[in-house]
């Protein structure tokens, strides 16, 4: 009978019970893993900040904030690496953002996918996205440092103390940018690929040119995505050191950068320096946790300036 009412179930469109079953428990499988990998990282997540916030929150201050480090890094506070944080990350995003927003145009809108240079040029930015950041450090110092700032100086200074061949700001950005470009491109062409083609058409149907389209209607319908790739930009080079040790970043300075060519202090390299060279490990530990607590801050409050304009600029398409 059973086998019966099986058979008449299969014929009426149903399932077996047992095979009901069976199908519950391989989809409780996937989604109880993908469950507990989630509170894993959660987990591991919240162990560490409550470590970084409960090691530092008694050393922030306002002095703190606003003075420079005094007694071999072992008083004061961390204002230079701060200022030179905050001035490393705007120079990075405006270097990476027009560029990696023409790439990614110029790779949905000018070129076909199966095109020979369309692949060199994916190649070449997955390549990018692989590189080890030590080397990225390594080529800003031979590129950027040596031969466009030794070029700069050799037309148009007479020797003496070099002005653009040393390691600057400038060109700790520009090494930044270079990291982070793979990840402005792949979001913001991901932008371009979610615009509905039929706003493209209808403005060609007006008579407007592909630049115009592109200006007016594609980029536009794109911010959110850029916007989010500047905050994985953000989240990834604000933390960098090894980029930045070889192109800009100083031990200690007592002045604030105030020229391109100025070297800097910062808070990634400013945490490592308290973490291996401090003479007295166990005296600068408030202030390495302190620092490392601000540079969470930091990174929190840039990239919650981002999604703010973010979501201002859906919010008013939405609204039009």
């Amino acid at each position: 009978m059973n086998g019966a009412s099986e058979q008449v179930n299969t014929q009426a469109g149903q399932s077996p019970p047992g095979f009901r079953f069976k199908a519950k428990t391989r989809g409780l499988i996937p989604r109880g893993l993908t469950l507990a990998a989630v509170i894993i990282i959660v987990l591991m997540l919240a162990v560490i900040l409550t470590n970084v916030i409960l090691e530092g929150i008694g050393t922030i201050s306002w002095g703190f904030l606003t003075r420079p480090p005094e007694n071999g890094m072992q008083e004061g506070g961390i204002f230079p690496a701060i200022f030179g944080t905050v001035a490393l990350v705007f120079l990075m995003i405006i270097a990476v953002l027009p560029v990696g927003v023409m790439t990614a145009v110029y790779l949905h809108e000018y070129t076909r996918p199966d095109s020979l240079i369309t692949r060199l040029i994916r190649v070449a930015i997955n390549n990018l996205a692989g590189v080890p950041s030590i080397v990225f450090g390594l080529f800003g110092l031979g590129f950027f440092v040596g031969f466009i700032g030794g070029g700069i100086d050799s037309m148009f200074y007479d020797g003496g103390r070099p002005v653009w061949h040393q390691p600057a700001i400038i060109w700790a950005s520009l090494t930044l940018s270079l990291l982070t470009l793979p990840v402005v491109i792949v979001s913001t062409e991901e932008a371009l690929r979610a615009i509905p083609r039929e706003l493209k058409e209808a403005s060609y149907a007006l008579g407007a040119t592909k630049l115009q389209t592109i200006r007016r209607i594609i980029i536009p319908q794109a911010l959110p995505g850029i916007f989010t790739g500047a905050i994985l930009a953000v989240s990834r080079g604000a933390g960098e050191v090894a980029p930045i040790m070889f192109t800009g970043a100083a031990y200690y300075l007592a002045q604030l950068p105030d020229k391109l060519t100025d070297q800097f202090m910062v808070l990634g390299y400013h945490v490592y320096v308290l973490a291996t060279q401090s003479p007295d490990i166990e005296a600068t530990k408030p202030i390495l946790y302190g620092t490392v607590l601000v540079l969470l801050g930091l990174t929190f409050l840039l990239n919650s300036v981002a999604i703010v304009i973010r979501s201002k600029i859906r919010t008013g398409r939405v609204n039009a």
